[in-house]
């Protein structure tokens, strides 16, 4: 596991970490809706890769516990996740600072990773 940050400067290294990746966290900030269209492009481009082929895909929308934050709904519509055919993917709601929901969501990534792979 390894966090590559999401800063523009950092964005070229992202594609020396995709060796075995079974799995890709796409941590969004739930309360920034001008970053959106940004967020769907890098994501697109992303899961073109070919390293990253087949990879479960969990998407954690941060910053929920904030009032007028984005909806499932309007994220999911922002990032076009209904037209990913080659990840398993979900959307769940999250605050880093208090911790919620966080277990949850790398249990959802364990197990889809674990349904997907043959374990000797």
């Amino acid at each position: 596991m390894g966090d590559v940050g999401g800063q523009k400067t950092l964005r070229t290294y992202w594609r020396n970490y995709f060796e075995k990746t079974d799995a890709l966290v796409w941590v969004v900030d739930a309360t920034d809706r001008l970053r959106i269209t940004d967020c769907r492009q890098e994501l697109g481009s992303l899961l073109l890769e070919e390293r990253l082929m087949g990879a479960s895909l969990l998407v954690f929308a941060n910053k929920t516990d904030v009032g007028g934050c984005m909806t499932d709904d309007e994220i999911g519509k922002g990032l076009q996740l209904d037209a990913i055919k080659t990840h398993k993917w979900t959307i769940l709601r999250c605050s880093a600072i208090k911790g919620d929901h966080l277990q949850e969501g790398l249990a959802w990534v364990v197990q889809d990773a674990k349904d997907r792979l043959f374990l000797y």
